[in-house]
């Protein structure tokens, strides 16, 4: 709670609108308002002054006795709040977060009467339809590929401002550039952390309120906002966060709907408070691709899945949650964590075989066990033994699935325009749907979707064996260096190319594709590398393949799952050979934080599949957590040398010294 005096004028709700010069972005116009409301019973002269940095612009206002009114700062009369070569705010990985500080006072005879302030950032944000009829959201003037995650606050409203500048900052990481929320998740601090991150934020109501199991009363297709009172208490909540979050640079856009349009009465009502609030930003009637009466379609879609699909699932331009439009809540369903934070959440004697200790963690309905997920786990990579076993291959079916739904809209950018994985992070210990768990521990989802959204990336398709090179940038590459080779089991390579690349600003180029190729064993791989044009390796991506394809029961899809008929190969990844990994480590101080610098080799002539290198307090056995590391669960080919680094706090070691521990599928 916050307690604010002010003399006879108190100032209110300030807002800033940026509007670009677009598409140089050269110049920006700043129209700044605030509401002034004169408490006392007798008429008021004031100078209403505000500051952006140097900069001073002030005017004269006069309040009648009991007035409120809005005072505007307008750049067509106060021409200092035109910008010339502005600093702008930009997302993740498409440039700098800059932001600006506004100070705004009104003064009575010299005196202070009050004084607010707000930080803003230079920016312009839109959308629109493309021909086909999905919605393109844009920043700067540029259309932005979306690729995030679903956030959720902890269940008991528990983060701090430690665990929450990790969550954001593994959602930087891990090269998103979106969370969506449902509801009012979420105190200041995330909407701050996500301003200086560079996240858009997708904000709104959620389907809680839509569904008669959830909300308790009944519901129709307009959910569950029926009577008047409701629909006066969810216009005046609307308008009350509108007036909280418009200043935020980091703000995409508004959904006054989650699964379900508002009925087009209180739709009509949610317009007005935009128009008279916020009428600059995109909006949605729901994420969902009902159209209303009011304003007509999306341009989203919802339409799954939740549960496990194998990667090819991704790369259809026809299958509901494929890789077109845009996917507005997605996901490869349970992400089972490591096996450090499965130990945390299950007793030992549940450990093993899963039971309904496991399913406690789960969800609800259709997603009360992983059903998908073990068979698919069994299937294609073998049954597992134990819990180990289990968590090993869990990492690897996480990595591929997750790596395979955001590299599946960035290879087909602009017909695909956005995709958020249901979810980013979970309330509690969770073993569904996330990308890094309850526990802080980045496991295999978490750096397969570091992997498939760097900005400058070589990557697979599995719908038509193609190799593309997607450009997140805004600037073009020339003269680069593409390698692809395709290994069987044993390592002898089949296939060997190399050849020049150059691509577009913000673009996906078609590579080549992979020619049928003789003689393949039943589990290969793909090895893809990317250099500058001095041939410094910039980029890497390797596939684990099988000559026996996943293949969709497209008959008995559903909203949450297309089950799959028959399952790919790969269980001959059991076979590989043990291999032992030099390591070499060294710790160095910055700040409060530390970095480990760790270059791992492969002296042996066989594979070392799926290395995974952690930092750990002393003897404990512990991981230190949170933990920023530039790449994980890597490859290394014989005599391969891999350099990676991380970052962590000192104070996470809890008082011991680091110890680097490297691990992996076949590493001894």
């Amino acid at each position: 709670v916050e307690l604010r005096f002010s003399a006879p004028v108190k100032l209110r709700h300030p807002y800033v609108i940026t509007k670009l010069n677009l598409p140089k972005l050269d110049q920006a116009k700043l129209t700044i308002t605030a509401e002034a409301a004169n408490s006392s019973g007798n008429p008021v002269t004031g100078t209403a002054e505000i500051r952006i940095g140097d900069l001073t612009v002030a005017q004269t206002v006069k309040l009648a006795a009991g007035e409120v009114r809005e005072i505007v700062f307008d750049p067509a009369k106060f021409k200092a709040l035109i910008f010339r070569n502005p600093r702008l705010w930009w997302p993740n990985l498409a440039g700098p977060q800059n932001m600006y500080d506004l100070q705004f006072t009104f003064l009575i005879n010299g005196e202070v009467s009050d004084r607010i302030s707000t930080r803003f950032g230079i920016r312009e944000v839109g959308s629109y339809f493309d021909k086909k009829g999905y919605r393109v959201f844009t920043v700067n003037g540029k259309p932005i590929l979306i690729r995030g995650g679903g956030w959720t606050d902890d269940l008991l409203l528990a983060d701090t401002p430690r665990t929450l500048r990790a969550k954001v900052g593994y959602a930087k990481a891990m090269n998103l550039n979106t969370i969506r929320l449902e509801g009012v998740w979420g105190t200041d601090d995330l909407y701050r952390l996500c301003d200086e991150n560079g996240l858009l934020v997708w904000v709104g109501w959620s389907c809680q309120w839509e569904w008669e199991n959830l909300i308790g009363t009944a519901s129709d297709e307009f959910g569950g906002i029926q009577t008047p009172l409701q629909m006066d208490l969810a216009v005046r909540s609307w308008k009350d966060q509108i007036l909280r979050l418009r200043n935020h640079p980091s703000i995409l856009v508004w959904l006054y709907g989650s699964d379900k349009p508002p009925r087009p009465a209180l739709e009509k009502r949610y317009l007005e408070v935009l128009k008279r609030y916020d009428p600059n930003r995109p909006f949605l009637s729901s994420a969902a691709g009902k159209p209303t009466e009011v304003t007509g379609p999306t341009g989203v879609k919802m339409n799954g899945p939740y549960a496990w699909v194998p990667p090819v699932y991704w790369y259809a331009e026809s299958t509901r949650g494929g890789h077109f439009g845009f996917n507005t809540e997605t996901g490869p369903g349970a992400e089972v964590p490591p096996l450090e934070s499965v130990k945390k959440m299950i007793p030992p004697a549940h450990l093993w075989p899963i039971d309904d200790v496991w399913n406690f963690h789960g969800g609800r309905g259709n997603f009360k066990n992983f059903h998908f997920y073990t068979k698919a786990i069994s299937e294609r990579y073998g049954a597992p033994v134990d819990v180990q076993d289990f968590c090993k291959k869990a990492q690897v079916i996480n990595y591929e699935g997750i790596r395979a739904m955001f590299e599946a809209f960035g290879q087909n950018k602009f017909t695909a325009t956005g995709v958020i994985q249901w979810m980013l992070n979970s309330a509690w210990p969770s073993m569904l749907w996330q990308l890094y768990d309850y526990y802080l521990m980045p496991g295999g989802a978490f750096f397969g979707a570091k992997k498939a959204c760097e900005p400058l990336h070589i990557q697979y398709d599995y719908g038509d064996r193609s190799i593309y090179l997607v450009n997140g940038f805004y600037s073009a590459f020339d003269n680069l260096l593409v390698r692809v080779r395709v290994f069987n089991e044993n390592l002898h390579e089949k296939f060997e190319q190399e050849m020049p690349v150059s691509v577009g600003e913000n673009e996906s180029k078609f590579v080549l594709k992979l020619p049928e190729i003789s003689g393949l064993s039943q589990t290969y791989f793909l090895d893809l590398r990317l250099a500058d044009k001095k041939g410094k390796e910039i980029g890497s991506n390797f596939y684990w393949l099988s000559t026996k394809p996943d293949i969709l029961d497209e008959k008995n899809a559903n909203w949450f799952v297309t089950p799959t008929e028959s399952y790919g190969n790969l269980k001959d990844l059991q076979n590989l050979p043990a291999v032992r990994l030099v390591v070499q480590s060294k710790f160095e101080k910055k700040g409060e934080n530390q970095i480990a610098r760790v270059t791992v080799k492969n002296p042996t002539d066989k594979l070392a599949f799926f290395v995974h290198v952690t930092v750990e307090k002393g003897s404990t056995g512990a991981s230190v957590l949170p933990v920023y590391w530039d790449d994980n669960y890597f490859p290394l080919l014989p005599g391969e040398v891999k350099k990676i680094s991380a970052r962590f706090a000192a104070a996470d070691l809890d008082g011991q010294e680091p110890v680097v521990k490297v691990t992996g599928w076949n590493v001894e």
